[in-house]
């Protein structure tokens, strides 16, 4: 890595706000043979910026596992809390830069930080902060959820630590195909670029972010503290109920009690606050929010009435956590077979991954840029990396849960052409499919080694892992691609954060989930791990082992999940009416209240969006970060200290 006394020239570069001025980002990409357009790259991109400025530095490497390391917990939490996590990278650059410049200014550091630093810097974040905690609120919840053997902490430290070198390496062989020559496009990587290029452009814009995304956060912040924090003095004093008795929720749950009666608020169809899913329902917008709560409309206010009605709920049976026992089918369902089937509409990406197999190791010798093959993440690199995680996983799921050395030796490659599928689909739409992957692993494995539950669900642990890790780092290259970085320094800077997300993300999750009574619970409704245990269990037991209730749910669900994206297709135009079977399916594995503020959440950002277009470009992404950062650190900060 470069040191922050590198020659006057680099120096100079380290200002990093006239060059973002004067270059234009690549969007429209280059046109020609491959190697006219790995040429166009290296020529107009690459020289100038790449070559001579300052990229991978000891500072933005820090700053930038720190920061990962940091907004990590928030994707954990809010990952147990709603099924899903959120890129870090954008926040990771606001909040960089904003720091960073606010160092320069204060004498702390000598120079700025320079575009291509403070790229490197976001990948680094984004590795600490996504490509770890993944399956960790997923196969790992879902491991406990079952109530497998207890795993130590250094088992888990090794397996997330290899499956996330596994990942980010097997995606070293598809960046020239699907990022330099194919030129896909991966929007989100687009995005990140752009958002750099505004914050060195126009570094008032970046003051304005920070500004808006720290007050979100503080105000995010204080409302969670009311909401869980008081009981923390009761814990620490000894008196029961003291402090927790004025703490928003409790006050909430009287006034639900007064005003909807104990048979409604015992279905979780009450009035609730939580300003990260208000901020989540503004950030995955009205479709999807609306679905959420068409779906938990159904589940809670209709169909939990009718089992209780006929008995099927016994009438002492009450809360979210025994209902959810009898729901959570109907949603595992929907959002299985809709992922499932989408995954199979991508057919036609599915046959280009496969079909440019062959590209990614030999292509063609003649249409090779010299200069690039020094630039570029050697395929050595992809050999050493695959190699060493393959056996250190063998060698975990033999001794942690006996699975055989041949079921992880076949895990590897087939997490392979999982990722390179994957890759392609987040290129091509954006949208990782690691449930779709996850799931056609446990599948896969329930035929050829059937009645092994947990050690098939490890071995699709290693394909979601793999997938979800490779179309990270691409995705991260794909900023570098359109900034000018070098791709290899680049991919170092996303090979360190794997070392903080690590440390960060297992320690928490140990101590926010010690055991399985503290998921399926109002506070962790976990509802990705839900899902896995759930399909676990069908593949072991099948589904005449269920009750008849919870068989119908499931194909009911089953039925949902395939009619929605089909409608889709079928009316293309009236595809933004048609509603999303996952946020459908999602709305039956955690509480009512949920996606209703989910809901709220998409109503403000649309106003918002729609009276002040140009404020709303600029505020809403760094208020609905603030707001999710903020909420997610204190919310974790008060669940460790009420389990300590």
């Amino acid at each position: 890595m470069a040191n922050d006394n590198s020659d006057a020239h680099l120096e100079a570069d380290a200002e990093a706000t006239s060059p973002a001025k004067e270059f234009e980002l690549p969007i429209a990409g280059f046109q020609g043979t491959p190697e006219e357009i790995e040429r166009q790259w290296f020529e107009r991109v690459y020289k100038g910026r790449g070559d001579s400025m300052l990229q991978l530095t000891w500072r933005a490497v820090i700053m930038g596992s720190v920061l990962g390391g940091v907004l990590s917990l928030t994707n954990l939490y809010i990952g147990l809390k709603a099924g899903w996590g959120f890129g870090v990278a954008i926040t990771a650059c606001i909040l960089s830069y904003s720091i960073w410049t606010a160092f320069y200014k204060l004498g702390l550091a000598k120079t700025r930080m320079t575009i291509l630093e403070n790229n490197c810097m976001q990948s680094t974040a984004s590795s600490a902060g996504y490509s770890t905690g993944g399956t960790l609120i997923s196969v790992f919840a879902a491991y406990i959820l079952l109530e497998g053997p207890e795993l130590s902490l250094a088992m888990m430290f090794g397996w997330i630590f290899f499956l996330a070198v596994l990942g980010v390496t097997m995606a070293i062989p598809m960046k020239r195909q699907m990022i330099n020559v194919e030129q896909l496009r991966f929007p989100s990587g687009i995005a990140a670029a752009e958002t750099l290029q505004a914050l060195h452009s126009h570094g008032e814009r970046a003051v304005r972010s920070a500004k808006a995304l720290g007050i979100a956060g503080v105000y995010a912040a204080l409302s969670q503290f009311w909401a869980d924090g008081l009981a923390l003095y009761d814990k620490w004093y000894g008196v029961a109920g003291a402090a927790n008795r004025f703490s928003l929720n409790t006050l909430l749950k009287r006034i639900n009690l007064e005003v909807l009666g104990k048979d409604w608020v015992n279905r979780t169809v009450q009035f609730g606050w939580d300003p990260i899913f208000l901020a989540a329902g503004a950030m995955v917008g009205m479709r999807t929010s609306i679905s959420i709560m068409l779906g938990g409309t159904l589940c809670w206010a209709v169909y939990v009435p009718i089992l209780q009605y006929h008995g099927v709920i016994a009438e002492g049976v009450v809360g979210y956590e025994n209902i959810v026992k009898w729901t959570l089918w109907g949603g595992a369902a929907c959002m299985v077979t809709s992922g499932l089937f989408s995954f199979a509409l991508q057919w036609r990406s599915i046959v280009r991954a496969v079909s440019g197999l062959k590209k990614l190791f030999v292509g063609d010798k003649s249409h090779r840029v010299e200069e690039m093959d020094a630039i570029e993440t050697p395929i050595s690199w992809f050999i050493g990396g695959q190699v060493i995680s393959m056996f250190a996983l063998m060698w975990l799921a033999k001794v942690t849960f006996d699975m055989p050395w041949w079921q992880s030796a076949v895990a590897v490659p087939f997490a392979f052409l999982m990722s390179l599928v994957a890759c392609r689909v987040t290129g091509e739409t954006d949208t990782t499919p690691v449930g779709a992957m996850g799931q056609i692993t446990q599948f896969t494995f329930a035929v050829i080694h059937p009645g092994k539950m947990f050690m098939n669900l490890m071995s699709a642990n290693i394909t979601a892992a793999a997938a979800g890790s490779s179309a990270d780092l691409l995705t991260d290259l794909k900023s570098g691609y359109m900034l000018g970085a070098n791709p290899r320094k680049q991919f170092l800077a996303q090979f360190a954060g794997i070392f903080m997300g690590t440390l960060v993300t297992v320690i928490c999750f140990r101590m926010l989930v010690p055991n399985a009574e503290s998921l399926g619970t109002e506070q962790f409704p976990a509802p990705s791990a839900q899902i896995w245990s759930a399909v676990a269990l069908v593949l072991k037991d099948g589904v005449s082992r269920l009750e008849i209730q919870k068989t119908w749910c499931m194909i009911g669900g089953a039925v949902v999940g395939i009619i929605l994206p089909l409608l889709g297709i079928i009316f293309p135009k009236q595809q933004k009416w048609i509603p999303s079977a996952a946020g459908i399916g999602l709305a039956w594995t955690f509480s009512w209240y949920y996606s209703l503020i989910f809901f709220l959440g998409a109503i403000v950002a649309y106003i918002f969006e729609k009276s002040s277009p140009d404020k709303s470009k600029e505020y809403l992404f760094p208020i609905a970060s603030g707001v999710i950062a903020g909420g997610s650190l204190v919310g974790v900060a008060i669940a460790l200290l009420l389990n300590l």
